[in-house]
């Protein structure tokens, strides 16, 4: 078998088809996607290291870098972009007591925790890739990852709605946005209706610069810090601080980034029809040396994003080549201030409108490893772990464990696997289930 696969060409898309994993459109309509791609992933991981007191220009760079990293390793079989985890916000605020504003002073301390999580994260990947990922299966079934999924992207709802609620201007504008995307998914056809996010974006910026710039109905676009702004210039990088305390707190972060990347894995097979199993241990491994690769220089760590899954969810293009495409962009966006004041630049409430979007997207994909994996909802343990799952997810709930505390994402994560454990114990001496089906079976019926 070759490294990579040999990419299948496609000049046309059918109505209702997708571009499988090792199938590719022509360059400018894959340079499109990956635009696409990077503009999914940027709120994210401009916001997450503002959060932790890094340099975004910095972790974008290394997005790209990671991106490239984990394309290599899972040999350009695994749709999928690297971003900043939103995971480590908390462990790294805790550890450096991070007051918010400018540049982490200690942001050393968190580094080297980030780079040993990489480091527990990649063992767990070549474990996999030696013995299987069957004891991950076991811990982590669809119940478990499906529900996940679902969590987080209720978890980042009320980030979503809180960046347009302060004032009706913004709220609204937020609406604009929304039905702004819903308009280029419904009503355009070909290349437009597969680049909705960035179409619809696109559309209510301009509506927005309209009302404030030129009606004077809200904060104008201010484009000063955009025209100042240098276009190249290389950011500053910070050295790893190796703190054993430090490194306890945030090393368990990898048991949460697993979660991630297997439901990553398993939408990514839901929506493709690709059985993802193989590639498993790679991800991972992917994923955490990418991780590693980034704290040692002072960004963020990584993962699998879930606003990529939406793009893909909504384009039905999942080619592996589009994802180098976006990477390639992040590199070049990276080495420019001039992006980074562009991406200021963006109103909030259009970004917040999109975010809508993308946090609902990658919610139903939870719903759609379910359906595709034909879990049984009927089953009372099912319906506990699911619902124990969506409200410590959607709620934030966070536990205090001595020096640790857990957030919602984290709780939502270890109360679905060791609810499952522990209430599936009923099931392996029977296969009856506890309560009757509450709707008839679904099979997938291979649509997407």
């Amino acid at each position: 078998m070759n490294w990579f696969p040999v990419w299948r060409k496609k000049t046309a898309l059918p109505e209702g088809g997708m571009v499988a994993p090792d199938e590719t459109l022509p360059l400018l309509p894959t340079l499109i996607l990956g635009l696409q791609h990077a503009v999914a992933m940027f709120g994210a991981t401009v916001l997450m290291p503002l959060l932790m007191g890094l340099d975004p220009n910095l972790s974008i760079l290394m997005s790209g870098v990671g991106t490239l990293l984990f394309f290599i390793i899972t040999r350009g079989r695994v749709p999928a972009y690297l971003g900043s985890s939103a995971s480590f916000v908390g462990v790294v605020i805790a550890v450096t007591a991070f007051n918010g504003q400018g540049i982490n002073p200690h942001l050393g301390l968190a580094l080297g925790g980030i780079i040993a999580c990489g480091a527990v994260y990649s063992l767990i990947g070549l474990i996999v890739m030696k013995v299987g990922a069957g004891w991950i299966e076991k811990l982590m079934p669809p119940v478990v990852t499906g529900a996940v999924v679902m969590a987080i992207g209720l978890n980042l709802a009320p980030i979503a709605i809180h960046s347009v609620s302060a004032n009706s201007f913004d709220s609204w504008m937020a609406v604009i946005t929304v039905v702004c995307i819903g308009i280029a998914a419904v009503f355009t056809r070909g290349l437009l209706q597969r680049l909705l996010l960035l179409v619809g974006l696109i559309m209510a910026w301009v509506i927005y610069a309209l009302l404030t710039n030129g009606l004077g109905l809200g904060t104008p676009v201010d484009f000063s810090a955009l025209k100042a702004a240098p276009w190249w210039g290389i950011p500053a990088t910070t050295a790893p601080v190796f703190d054993w305390q430090a490194i306890v707190m945030i090393a368990p972060v990898a048991i949460i980034l697993v979660a991630e990347n297997l439901g990553h894995l398993k939408a990514v097979s839901g929506m493709t029809g690709k059985d993802m199993d193989p590639w498993v241990g790679r991800a991972f491994l992917g994923d955490g040396l990418a991780t590693m690769v980034s704290g040692s220089v002072g960004g963020s760590g990584v993962t699998t994003y879930a606003e990529n899954i939406g793009v893909m969810a909504v384009t039905k293009v999942y080619s592996t080549l589009a994802f180098v495409a976006a990477a390639l962009i992040a590199l070049l966006l990276g080495f420019s201030p001039k992006f980074g004041a562009l991406i200021h630049a963006i109103p909030a409430p259009v970004i917040g409108g999109a975010s809508i979007v993308v946090f609902g997207l990658i919610a139903v994909s939870g719903a759609r490893i379910w359906v595709q994996n034909q879990v049984d909802l009927g089953r009372n343990h099912h319906l506990i772990v699911v619902a124990v799952t969506l409200v410590l997810g959607a709620g934030n709930f966070s536990l205090t464990l001595g020096s640790f505390t857990l957030s919602g994402i984290g709780t939502a994560t270890f109360g679905a696997i060791l609810l499952n454990a522990f209430l599936s114990y009923r099931y392996k001496t029977t296969d009856t289930p506890t309560a009757a089906p509450l709707t008839p079976s679904v099979k997938s019926d291979g649509l997407h």
